[in-house]
This record gives C-alpha cells, sequence and structure tokens, in this order.
C-alpha cells in the first residue's frame, strides 16, 4: 500500500482545540473488524463492550514540560522541544527559528541559564544543560507540549488534562492520548466489572507527529521511542490468555509496545527487534508465527505497523482518530482493516465526531487474518 491510500478529507473545525469538561464525556465509535459494523456510542459506554476478565493495557507514561522558549547569542527567539532525555543534563531536541543555530552555540533561558548545542543527528540537536539539570529547567521554564495541530498556546487547564490520570513514569512529549478519556470513576466502574489492568511504558516522541513523506512505505523510517513491557505485565497477559480473555490496549502506544515484545520475543527473523523493525517488510511481519511466550521487553523501538500485519497480543483497541496519511491511522487500519478503518472516519466526519488528542475515541476489533 501507498501513502495515498491513508489519506481523508477532514475539515478544520472538527480538529479538537481544547478538552471536553469531562474526560468521559467524549464519543465512542465502536468498530467491529470482521464485520465491519459501526455503532455510535459514548465512552461512558465501553463498560458495555468489555467482558469481566478482559485485560486493559495503559501506556503509563508521563508527559514532561518540554517546550522551552530561548534566545539566540543575536538575540533571536529558538523553540525547544525536548525529544529525548540522555541524563540529567543532556538531550536530543527539536529547534525551531527563523534560522537554525550553529552547532557549538549557547542558548539562553529567561532566567540566564544555559543550553549548548553539542551535535545534529538528522532534525534533532543534541543540547547539554550548562547550569543545572534538565528536569528542574523544564520544571521552572517548560511548558506542555501540546500537538502542532492544536492552534492554541498552552493554559493552566493543560497541565492536568494533556496528562492521563494514571501516569507515572516521567519521560513523554506527547501524550498517549487514548487514555486522556479515562477519569477515576470509569476506572472504578471497570474493577467492578471484573476488568483487570495492566501497564506498561512507552515515552511518546515528538516524531509521532511527523508526516510520513515517502509514498512508497517501504522508505520510511520510524522514529524511535523507548519502551518498557516489565515482567509483571507479560505475567499478566500470559494468565489472561490462558483464561481465554481478551488483551485490550488503549492507544497505539501500547499496541506498539506489546507488538514489539512479541516481535522480539519470538520472530522467526534474524536479528535485534530494531533490525526487525528496520529491515523487514510488512510482508515478512504479517507472516511471523506466534511466539510460544512473551518475554519482557525494555529499549527502544521503530516498528512500523501498516498493512499487511499480523497481531500477535492485541485482540482489540482503544483509540483516537487520527491524522491523514499518519503511521498512526496506518496502524488502526492493519489492525481492523483499511476498507473498515477509512469507512469508519468518512462516517466520523460525517457525523461531526472530534478529532485527534483532545477528540473523540474509537473501540476497534481486530479484523480476522
Amino acid at each position: 500500500m501507498r501513502r495515498s491510500d491513508f489519506h481523508f478529507d477532514l475539515p478544520d473545525e472538527l480538529i479538537a482545540q481544547r478538552p471536553l469538561a469531562e474526560r468521559s464525556a467524549s464519543r465512542l465509535l465502536a468498530l467491529d473488524g470482521a464485520t465491519g459494523r459501526q455503532t455510535d456510542l459514548r465512552f461512558l459506554d465501553l463498560p458495555s463492550l468489555l467482558q469481566a476478565g478482559d485485560l486493559l493495557v495503559f501506556n503509563d507514561t508521563r508527559v514532561i514540560p518540554a517546550r522551552l522558549f530561548a534566545r539566540k547569542p543575536t538575540g533571536g527567539q529558538v523553540e525547544v522541544l525536548i525529544e529525548r532525555m540522555v541524563d540529567d543534563r543532556e538531550a536530543f531536541a527539536h529547534l525551531r527559528a527563523s534560522k537554525t543555530p550553529r552547532l557549538g552555540a549557547e542558548l539562553q533561558l529567561a532566567d540566564g541559564e544555559r543550553l549548548l548545542i553539542l551535535d545534529r543527528e538528522d532534525d534533532l540537536f543534541r543540547l547539554r544543560a550548562l547550569d543545572a539539570a534538565l528536569p528542574k529547567l523544564m520544571q521552572r521554564h517548560g511548558h506542555m507540549p501540546l500537538p502542532p495541530y492544536i492552534r492554541r498556546a498552552d493554559d493552566a487547564a493543560d497541565i492536568e488534562r494533556y496528562q492521563t490520570v494514571y501516569a507515572e513514569r516521567e519521560g513523554a512529549v506527547a501524550a498517549p492520548t487514548a487514555g486522556l478519556h479515562f477519569d477515576q470513576p470509569m476506572l472504578d466502574r471497570l474493577a467492578q466489572a471484573g476488568i483487570k489492568t495492566a501497564h506498561i511504558t512507552l515515552h511518546v516522541g515528538a516524531g509521532t507527529f511527523q508526516p510520513v513523506r515517502e509514498e512508497d512505505l517501504d522508505q520510511h523510517r520510524m522514529h524511535a521511542e523507548w519502551l518498557e513491557v516489565n515482567e509483571k505485565a507479560v505475567a499478566q497477559i500470559e494468565a489472561t490468555r490462558a483464561t481465554g480473555s481478551r488483551i485490550i490496549a488503549v492507544g497505539t502506544t501500547s499496541v506498539r509496545s506489546l507488538e514489539t515484545a512479541a516481535a522480539a520475543s519470538g520472530s522467526d527473523i534474524a536479528g535485534s527487534e530494531d533490525q526487525l523493525a528496520d529491515a523487514a517488510s510488512p510482508e515478512q511481519l504479517a507472516s511471523v508465527t506466534a511466539p510460544l511466550g512473551l518475554r519482557p521487553y525494555r529499549g527502544e523501538s521503530r516498528l512500523f505497523i501498516r498493512p499487511p500485519y499480523r497481531f500477535r497480543v492485541v485482540d482489540a483497541m482503544i483509540t483516537n482518530f487520527h491524522l491523514p496519511g499518519s503511521t498512526l491511522l496506518m496502524l488502526v487500519s492493519a489492525f481492523a482493516g483499511h476498507e473498515a478503518i477509512m469507512a469508519a472516519y468518512s462516517h466520523a466526519v460525517s457525523q461531526r465526531y472530534r478529532f485527534f488528542s483532545y477528540g473523540d475515541a474509537m473501540f476497534l476489533t481486530r479484523v480476522k487474518s
């Protein structure tokens, strides 16, 4: 398939610029991947789609205030978006300025603290904080890194709302947005209904918003993101599998985490997971047999999931609506079927669903393989 196969027309007014007053007040479009059937629901109806014993897998990453504003020695303003921490003093970041700063230049924050530009790797610059640890600088000067399609400055409400209620491990520069719909009353309802929960971590990077520029998808190189699927989550997944209940990923980040761990655990394609993600064609990935047992995984992933792909862990997923031509739209198309997804998106536009990070949600079941 090609990039143009994932285009759809979206009116600007359907891009949600602010969250609803209540997290769980959003709409929910349920799509049966086996039949293509669409059902218009509210997110509050989610428990009716689940069964006792099902396991919801949440991404517990926490968004950091990763957007900083600095000045070059010449006085020009630079927007700094931290992409990935190396340690407390160094990080890779995106820089936006009228003229790209030179290597070796010092950027100055509002209180005079300095960031030194060490090096450049593709679109990312390696920075070193000279006067204080980066986490402290972000706490003092940082802004919530709202996505580029939210055309307003961040405000005090975003500190809470662009964060899941179960966020724990700091490191993301974008929220795992499917989780934004869950509030504590919903989590309590699910627990009372016998729905189980597990947590993994994937630190979402700003690369999640980067467009696919190549028409030939085999030429696209995914951005790297750090993740961990730990021993406890693996044990919960294996126990759920043993009872015949479903593994339901909350968000594409949870899907990528679980499928990365599965690829690393049981792939019959030689090499590390990173080599698998970079080198294997979608046809190879689709033919990989399911691993006998899922193993913990900790490290980076560039796994690019698009049709055709055989999912080895996830049975259903909760997700938001994604950008045209994005890798996330390609992932859900692999999961629920390309035709079914594109038809569902057309329906969502006609029914005035709200799109993207602060928008409405979908519940997807997997297409038959």
